[in-house]
């Protein structure tokens, strides 16, 4: 018989406790949020962002991140759900706005707005949530998350940036609300790498505009 989850083993005495404690209680779902802090606006840079507008389309995810349950593995071959606890919002739309809010922070673009199919901006940016889960392997348990995007110009259809980033953290907390605050944690920390990444593209591409235009004088 394959070993619980630590975590799992909290919720399973919970679920026990509420049906036979309490004269067959219905046991409710838990709904928990995604908290990644905005980043602070002193990021942006001091000088005119030489790049001009970016959308950027909510990023997509396996199914298995999309049903609502908070996901674990006790085994590389193996996903599992918390039953009864489940995200309030789609971690699709969280990573989306962390993207945006530190697009917005470190000011790489003219303007920076979600894409509604309407928007007609210079590039578009689209993301994959490729990794949001528990780790456990029965010595320790971590968290797990890892985002990847690309960086397309409308005009041409050129895709000028693609990166990933990755982040594991040990638990400190085993609780679900210590499980949620440190992968709110380690999706900040993803962002951020991912779009330091796209960054220093930026500065190639605002380099190369700079010449180009220095050569036609």
């Amino acid at each position: 018989m394959p070993r619980a989850s630590a975590l799992g083993l909290v919720c399973l005495a919970s679920i026990i406790v509420g049906l036979t404690g309490c004269g067959g209680k219905i046991q409710y779902p838990h709904y928990y949020e995604l908290k990644v802090p905005a980043a602070p606006a002193a990021l942006a840079t001091q000088t005119k962002p030489a790049m001009g507008s970016v959308s950027v389309r909510e990023f997509s995810a396996p199914s298995f991140l999309r049903a609502g349950a908070i996901v674990y593995r006790e085994s590389p071959e193996e996903i599992k759900f918390y039953q009864y606890h489940r995200w309030a919002v789609d971690p699709r739309t969280a990573v989306t706005n962390a993207v945006v809010q530190e697009l917005q922070a470190r000011g790489l673009f003219e303007s920076v707005a979600r894409f509604d199919g309407r928007e007609r901006s210079d590039y578009l940016i689209t993301g994959r949530l490729d990794e949001l889960e528990e780790i456990d392997n029965g010595r320790d348990v971590r968290v797990q998350v890892r985002i990847s995007a690309q960086l397309m110009n409308i005009k041409t259809g050129e895709v000028v940036w693609k990166g990933s980033s990755a982040e594991t953290s040990g638990l400190e907390h085993r609780t679900m609300t210590g499980l949620v605050d440190q992968m709110s944690q380690a999706m900040q920390v993803s962002v951020e790498r991912l779009v330091s990444s796209m960054e220093k593209k930026a500065e190639v591409l605002s380099a190369s505009a700079v010449n180009r235009d220095i050569g036609q004088e």
